[in-house]
């Protein structure tokens, strides 16, 4: 197969099979020029071409496309396969033969989003690769970062994603564990009371010199800190201080603090006024819960360093750190502090607000959340910053829903027009061309027609009903005028008349399709309100989820194309 057209065909083919949707012309002819240098003289030859083999390729369905590609190219549909086999495996870990205690250590800020997911998605397919156990560990000892309903909403989250949690531990309930390793720490001289002013702390530290309060005796320490415990200090008058380099270059590690003084928030499941800082109660709680293997963004670096000298002063061994790169993720918002502002000013309708990044913004959208663990694990957990890609978690998506996905019709702005000179019939349009075992539906033509009024344009002259006949465009004024053009679809396909979808006067429900970028309104086949809850797919608008259906119509989410 060394011709041109062929070549197009089979990685339009391969394409559209590994992503389950329409193939783009630029991906295509990218393509075939990469791996087949002979035709990059031709370039304006595979322009001309591409729009037709498109069109080829996307009146198919999977499986034919699937049978297609196995009789044209069989060596591309292998590489699909060991692509698809590839995808989702992570690198091996060290230290794992015997299994692995893994965490999940979010804050109960608010429900979790697609920054969230990384983690624990990771974490997860780790324990379930090497057995273990899968602790998720909610870290709530600063009480301004806590919002009460997402204790609640956190574990469902998890469970959403499917992640096989073994326990769950709150951080608040372990004060007193933090106490007695802080009492621990000051005895072997790895911590001090210090009430130094925060201004005056940061100079002596940018100077690399001690604070007076460094040089007090541990036993000194020990009896402030226990004043500390029993209200002596109010808050920001004193905080206590892992000993660490004064020399060390980078400043943020020179004598971090542990433990500190609040009171001006009340913590909504403990009464008390001094709290572990993150490095301290992370450090400690990973040596008891036992956690042999700890994966975070490369955010968290210097934090790992701090705690290495938490666990130097204990003479514990410190997990396994494995730090990935950054994902930047764009087209939603995931901003905790924003979402919670735009939900109290009105401007979002709540946490599933389909303009958020939530993991429940997603699922009402009709996001599957195996979608999203395999989008997680072809990221992995390499090093390298990265741009999250909605189209990769789309084409996931695409995998899961196209095979089980209802095909109906969704009409926007919808316009009535009359059919001239046809003969009532009823067109009968299959529920899933993929599987035609699952039958028909029946919409009925009489003489009207709702169509898409913007799918007609002033240059349009001929366009094909969808599983109906071919009608002649006229327009007279702002009226749009229909003329029964015969049933012949290779004739339509010659004259490169549109199809249409369309829907019986008369015999449609109200439909809005709610889209992150603004409401698309029109109409919908009846059936659509028997499938609430379920991702249908939209013909020739893309696939959504049913959110509701009622007096006043249908309200439905588009899911993505």
């Amino acid at each position: 197969m060394d011709d041109l057209p062929g070549r197009l065909l089979a990685h339009a083919l391969e394409n559209a099979v590994r992503h389950r949707s329409t193939p783009r012309a630029g991906a295509i002819i990218g393509a075939v020029m990469g791996r087949y240098p002979k035709f990059r003289s031709r370039a304006s030859e595979a322009r001309a071409l591409i729009d037709g083999v498109i069109a080829e390729v996307d009146a198919l369905s999977h499986e034919e496309r699937e049978a297609r590609l196995a009789a044209l190219a069989p060596e591309l549909l292998q590489v699909h396969a060991e692509q698809a086999r590839d995808r989702y495996s992570l690198p091996p870990l060290p230290g794992a033969d015997n299994g692995v205690v893994m965490r999940f250590a979010p804050n109960p800020s608010g429900p979790l989003h697609l920054g969230h997911a990384r983690a624990a998605v990771l974490n997860d397919a780790y324990v379930r690769q090497y057995g273990g156990r899968y602790i998720l560990r909610i870290e709530d000892t600063d009480p301004k970062r806590v919002d009460p309903e997402a204790y609640e909403t956190v574990p469902n989250d998890i469970a959403w994603l499917g992640c096989a949690i073994t326990e769950t531990v709150y951080q608040s309930d372990r004060l007193e564990i933090y106490y007695e390793h802080a009492r621990r720490l000051i005895e072997r001289g790895g911590a001090y009371l210090c009430t130094c002013e925060n201004e005056r702390f940061r100079e002596l530290r940018q100077a690399r010199r001690p604070c007076p309060c460094r040089g007090t005796e541990a036993e000194e320490s020990l009896a402030r800190f226990e004043a500390m415990l029993e209200g002596a200090y109010g808050e920001g008058e004193a905080s206590l201080r892992v000993r660490t380099d004064l020399g060390h270059p980078d400043p943020a590690l020179r004598d971090f603090p542990a433990f500190r003084v609040l009171t001006s928030t009340l913590h909504p499941r403990v009464d008390a006024i001094v709290y572990p800082l993150m490095n301290f109660s992370v450090a400690v709680d990973d040596h008891l819960l036992g956690c042999t293997h700890v994966i975070r963004g490369k955010d968290h670096i210097a934090n790992t360093r701090r705690q290495q000298f938490i666990y130097d002063w204990f003479g514990w061994t410190p997990p396994h750190f494995c730090h990935y790169g950054r994902m930047g993720i764009e087209g939603v918002v995931l901003s905790t502090s924003e979402m919670r502002a735009g939900i109290a000013e009105g401007r979002y309708e709540g946490w599933d607000d389909i303009r958020l990044g939530t993991l429940r913004a997603l699922a009402r959208r009709g996001i599957r959340p195996e979608a999203v663990r395999r989008s997680m694990l072809a990221i992995g957990c390499g090093e390298t910053d990265i741009q999250f890609s909605w189209e990769n978690l789309f084409a996931e998506n695409r995998r899961l829903v196209d095979p089980e996905a209802e095909r109906l019709w969704f009409v926007p702005g919808p316009v009535p027009v009359e059919v001239h000179g046809a003969h009532p019939q009823v067109a009968r349009p299959l529920r899933h061309p993929g599987d035609p075992a699952r039958g028909t539906r029946e919409l009925a033509f009489e003489r009207v027609v709702l169509v898409p009024g913007d799918e007609i344009g002033d240059d349009t002259s001929m366009i094909r009903l969808k599983d109906l006949f071919n009608v002649r465009v006229a327009r007279d004024g702002e009226r749009i005028r229909f003329a029964y053009a015969g049933d012949d679809l290779a004739a339509a396909r010659e004259a490169h008349a549109p199809i249409v979808q369309w829907l019986p006067l008369g015999d449609t429900l109200p439909c809005t399709l709610r889209r992150p970028e603004g409401d698309m309104v029109g109409a919908c086949e009846p059936l659509v309100a028997e499938r609430v809850d379920r991702v249908v797919q939209f013909e020739r608008v893309g696939f959504a989820r049913i959110d509701r259906a009622g007096p006043d119509g249908v309200i439905a989410y588009l899911t993505h194309r």
